[in-house]
């Protein structure tokens, strides 16, 4: 197995630099080749998420696709794919980021009862609670 750092993920899924996005493109190739898996981070795909909303200027619609593609692919690993599944539907309906949704998920399964936030956006979400 090998990974990806988010910058690499990036040029792989938007193509903004040509020359890196063949070199990822290539690498991407020569591990399927070898049958060997891609592992993402959580916090990839949160700073996925980021340049894919700030930079890229991407619709959360086309943001929420990116994810899913990612996680149904069968050459990714992911840290916990489940907890992602569970943010990425919060993320989709709610307002709050999605790397915020994931953090409740993770300190839920961590055995959190509550996440305290000062973040107004997460005020009505289960699992939080403002300061």
């Amino acid at each position: 197995m090998i990974a990806l750092d988010t910058n690499v993920l990036v040029r792989l899924l938007v193509f903004d630099e040509p020359r890196q996005a063949e070199r990822a493109r290539r690498l991407v190739e020569q591990a399927t080749s070898k049958d060997e898996s891609i592992f993402l981070s959580s916090i990839v795909l949160c700073e996925l998420v980021w340049v894919l909303g700030g930079a890229v200027d991407a619709p959360k619609k086309d943001i929420v696709a990116t994810l899913n593609r990612l996680l149904d692919s069968e050459l990714f690993v992911f840290e916990n794919a489940a907890l992602l599944r569970t943010a990425i539907d919060r993320f989709t309906s709610g307002r709050a980021d999605f790397a915020d949704y994931l953090l409740g998920e993770v300190a839920s399964d961590a055995g959190a009862s509550v996440t305290f936030t000062f973040d107004r956006t997460l005020q009505h979400e289960p699992g939080f609670s403002l300061v």
